[in-house]
């Protein structure tokens, strides 16, 4: 695919915290227009757990940024939230706390997000791309078609959280991961490459009280209206 033909191709990027509802909500958008999806999150657990498995230390920038080329990942769309490496499904292993903290150590590595970008910008191919992270917006698809922001109150998501976990039979305490999200939130904001912050054109949008349903209808609302202006 050549650049002109890329940049000719539709992006949906959904950007903002963890437990904003962005994966859930991202993959029902995917399925609904008919578009590939893009957990670039997943990405960086991806990387972690690969670097994990490599024996290579998390810190080691050059090392962990060497292993991205050839990483074979591929994402599950709609319900189907599996997440396949090198033909493994990996999707238990990224979706732990562990995953999470692991990921942003990676995440904060200059070296390991310019290895990611090619790999995140590849996705966006015919008909559509829905791309779902904390930089979609602000530097890997810049020239979206439409930006959203997701956000809600750190409590809010730290119960979603608690639900999601304790629903898997995971025991775990509300405090704990609520402190959890905090601290990412205050890493992902202020590390000095790509923080995490809504694009200056982006539409934020609350879920604090809003369902699953709403956040998608509106989104797709948004998406359609642009679609018309531009033909």
């Amino acid at each position: 695919m050549t650049e002109t033909q890329g940049d000719a191709v539709p992006v949906l990027a959904i950007d903002g915290p963890g437990g904003a509802g962005k994966g859930t909500v991202s993959r029902l958008l995917a399925s609904a227009l008919g578009w590939h999806y893009l957990d670039s999150g997943a990405l960086y657990r991806i990387v972690a757990l690969a670097a994990r498995r490599s024996a290579v230390a998390l810190e080691d920038e050059p090392r962990v940024a060497a292993l991205v080329p050839a990483l074979d990942i591929r994402f599950g769309t709609g319900s189907d939230d599996s997440v396949w490496l090198q033909g493994e499904e990996v999707s238990a292993h990224i979706r732990h706390e562990e995953a999470g903290a692991m990921a942003s150590v990676v995440a904060a590595l200059p070296a390991v997000r310019e290895a990611l970008l090619l790999r995140q910008r590849a996705f966006r191919q015919e008909p559509g791309l829905v791309a779902d992270g904390r930089d979609m917006g602000t530097v890997v698809f810049i020239d979206a078609l439409q930006k959203v922001f997701l956000t809600a109150s750190a409590q809010e998501r730290a119960d979603r959280r608690y639900k999601q976990l304790i629903a898997k039979g995971i025991d775990v305490n509300i405090g704990d991961l609520l402190a959890d999200i905090n601290a990412r939130d205050a890493r992902d904001s202020s590390r000095a490459v790509a923080p995490l912050r809504p694009a200056d054109d982006a539409i934020v949008v609350d879920t604090t009280r809003m369902s699953i349903p709403e956040v998608v209808s509106q989104i797709l609302a948004m998406v359609n209206k642009k679609r018309e202006s531009m033909l």
